[in-house]
């Protein structure tokens, strides 16, 4: 059987961490940064863990990591 192909949209989102939860950055921090507070911005800052609704789909996609 064929190998699997990883999804390249996926593979630039997620990271797989070594204890088997994936991270993903964080959303609403890329344009229309004026009308945001400095607190709301500061608390988008760095990885979190993926929804655990969404882990399943997310593992499909990246068949290797």
């Amino acid at each position: 059987m064929p190998k699997m192909k990883t999804k390249s949209g996926a593979k630039k989102r997620f990271k797989v961490r070594a204890s088997g939860g994936i991270k993903r950055s964080q959303a609403f921090k890329r344009h229309i940064l004026t009308k945001k507070t400095t607190k709301a911005k500061r608390q988008l800052r760095g990885m979190t863990e993926v929804h655990a609704a969404d882990e399943k789909l997310i593992r499909a996609m990246l068949p290797y990591a």
